[in-house]
């Protein structure tokens, strides 16, 4: 692999640091505009979580700070109230409460989210959380299946509108395969588990909930994306309604600073089997995060960078979604990226160039 050379590298950190000093110019210039008290921040969660209260939600920087209270702390002393709302109809509800300006922040998926850009919803995305999740395909014990290209003809579960959707179209597309060579029924994961035991279809794509299954003798799991291409992996990130960053920029520095500080924490190797056993009290059981990330150090997984990787996935997001008839436009990319925040938390923890760069191609590119 090629080394970064390092006047480049240098030339991204002279740029972090200007970006910082302009953002704090511009947060010191926003406190004096004295915006309205601020009561409550609403964060909303692409996913449904688990029971009436449920504070079991694993795999990513955002679920830490939400499960140890890290946000809720950090504005304690402001008398201010982080309110989360869980969506079981996971990113297109989180959309319809963007839309509905029910929401300040969205914790959500590639594709939902660009669904919302294509739409003019107005936000920005400040900072990853959950890049390079895992992906993987399982078919019934006794299926001759073996790999992607084998799927020419089957009936095959996703779960339509998700970041997970485009994930796989992309990576079937790689192998050779349209969605009118593959027949992708619209099924969300417990039903497309119910599917795949039933054998009502041949293949599913899902998250690690499929470890399940597979353990129980009920499937086997043939592919996966990390194992393949990173390109092929699930991205998502935090993002903040435009409104909300224009009148409380100090909160939004504030939220990502937090969120921030927890991937540090946790992306620490000497952490691995704490993490995994906070993680294991979510929906899944800590050996199902254990094998998730075999063979991905905890800053590749739990990195809150927003790396040409990251922009390069959302561009292609938003090229298959606009192919697919999923939006009528293909919305502008590049500037949807607001690293402002971001460079200022990390030129304020001291931990630039701490997370691995990676470039568009899904390759490493800096330390």
């Amino acid at each position: 692999m090629r080394k970064p050379r390092w006047n480049a590298v240098l030339r991204r950190a002279a740029a972090a640091a200007v970006a910082a000093t302009a953002l704090g110019l511009w947060l010191g210039s926003a406190a004096a505009q004295a915006p309205e008290p601020l009561k409550v921040i609403r964060i909303g969660v692409a996913t449904g979580g688990v029971g009436s209260d449920p504070v079991r939600h694993g795999g990513t920087s955002a679920a830490l700070a939400y499960t140890d209270g890290g946000l809720e702390e950090e504005f304690r002393k402001d008398g201010v109230k982080v309110q989360w709302t869980f969506f079981k109809g996971a990113g297109p509800a989180v959309n319809e409460a963007l839309v509905n300006k029910q929401l300040d922040f969205a914790w959500q998926g590639d594709l939902p989210s660009i669904v919302h850009r294509a739409s003019d919803v107005k936000t920005k995305i400040i900072l990853g959380s959950g890049v390079r999740g895992g992906l993987y395909l399982a078919v019934p014990p006794d299926s001759n299946i073996r790999r992607l290209e084998d799927l020419k003809g089957r009936k095959v579960a996703v779960f339509k509108g998700t970041n997970l959707h485009l994930a796989a179209v992309r990576a079937l597309a790689d192998k050779g395969l349209s969605e009118r060579d593959v027949k992708l029924v619209n099924l969300d994961f417990p039903s497309a588990d119910a599917a795949l035991i039933a054998k009502d279809v041949d293949a599913a794509f899902g998250y690690v909930g499929l470890f399940r299954l597979r353990d129980q003798g009920l499937a086997k799991v043939v592919w996966s994306a990390s194992e393949d291409s990173f390109k092929y992996t699930r991205q998502t990130a935090l993002l903040v309604s435009d409104d909300f960053a224009a009148r409380h920029p100090q909160v939004v520095a504030r939220v990502v600073k937090t969120v921030v500080q927890y991937a540090h924490k946790y992306s620490d190797e000497n952490r691995r089997a704490e993490l995994f056993a906070l993680w294991g009290k979510a929906e899944y059981p800590e050996k199902v995060w254990r094998e998730d990330f075999i063979g991905q150090p905890l800053r590749v997984r739990l990195s809150p960078l927003l790396d040409p990787f990251l922009v390069a996935r959302y561009k292609d997001a938003a090229d298959e979604a606009h192919k697919l008839k999923l939006i009528r436009k293909k919305p502008e990319i590049d500037s949807w990226f607001d690293r402002r925040y971001l460079d200022a938390a990390l030129k304020e923890l001291k931990l630039e160039g701490y997370w691995p760069v990676y470039g568009s191609n899904g390759e490493l590119a800096a330390l």
